[in-house]
């Protein structure tokens, strides 16, 4: 495990960091206004109950990180994660249909006539990279959309991944806003001061509520706890990785030694 040194700032990867920085309304209004790039323009919104019970008891419930109703009208789930898991995109649209599906009436369908909310899934990805990803594209903004023309389709259901592994740009290579949260989301836990690049009001604001000199006793336990777990979630993470590349180099051995002895057998 890693040796614990008092922090200047928190991790908002770590479950607590995260509850801390995006549980407060105001941080959150303006990391999804970054996110959207304009698209949308969020002024309110409204923290939903993050647990949402099956329709059958063999379904069971789902619970979110964070989920919340924009005073337009939108629902949005933020989600962060920080382990891989082959069925990611799966699982996300299972989220948003659930969440799609807890809108419809008990009754009357007819009359509602599938009057669904815009559902957009935001997933915070930290350490492990996008099933099928080119580990590069560190932004992932997806809807339905047609295949040949890449025309949208239907703007109303979305997908949003910050693949935050694949971000290595310096401070000085910071080009814009998105960029700019990808950093801080990056590199927040290790910085001593507050960077150049932060001092307008909304990250001045962020940095602000992750200084760790501001937490409480319990809070400073809560979060070491958590800052606890991210680590050793991490060494399994990486002894795994360790072996399967033990392996294909094992392998990758084995299929030279047997490709020499083919050749001689041939020769022979």
């Amino acid at each position: 495990m890693k040796n614990h040194v008092q922090p200047v700032f928190i991790d908002p990867t770590t479950d607590e960091g995260f509850k801390r920085l995006f549980g407060d309304k105001v941080n959150l209004i303006n990391f999804l206004n970054i996110i959207f790039r304009g698209r949308k323009t969020i002024t309110d919104l409204t923290y939903r109950d993050t647990e949402r019970i099956g329709a059958t008891e063999e379904i069971g419930k789902v619970i979110f990180d964070l989920v919340v109703h924009i005073s337009t009208g939108e629902e949005i789930i933020i989600e962060m994660q920080t382990s891989s898991q082959s069925n990611l995109k799966q699982c996300m649209l299972y989220y948003a249909s659930k969440v799609i599906s807890d809108t419809a009436p008990k009754g009357n369908r007819k009359a509602w006539g599938y009057a669904i909310p815009e559902v957009y899934t935001i997933v915070l990805m930290d350490g492990f990279h996008m099933p099928g990803g080119d580990h590069k594209t560190y932004f992932h903004d997806t809807c339905l959309c047609n295949r040949d023309s890449g025309q949208i389709f239907y703007e109303g259901l979305g997908f949003i991944y910050l693949e935050i592994i694949n971000f290595v740009k310096s401070e000085a290579e910071v080009e814009d806003e998105l960029d700019k949260v990808f950093f801080m989301l990056k590199n927040m836990s290790t910085l001593k001061t507050l960077p150049r690049i932060m001092k307008s009001a909304v990250f001045q604001r962020f940095f602000q509520l992750a200084s760790y000199a501001k937490l409480t006793k319990e809070e400073r336990t809560m979060y070491d706890i958590s800052l606890k777990r991210k680590w050793d979630a991490e060494a399994v993470r990486m002894y795994q990785q360790e072996q399967v590349e033990g392996l294909e180099k094992q392998l990758g051995g084995l299929e030279k030694q047997f490709g020499r002895t083919r050749k001689t057998i041939e020769r022979g």
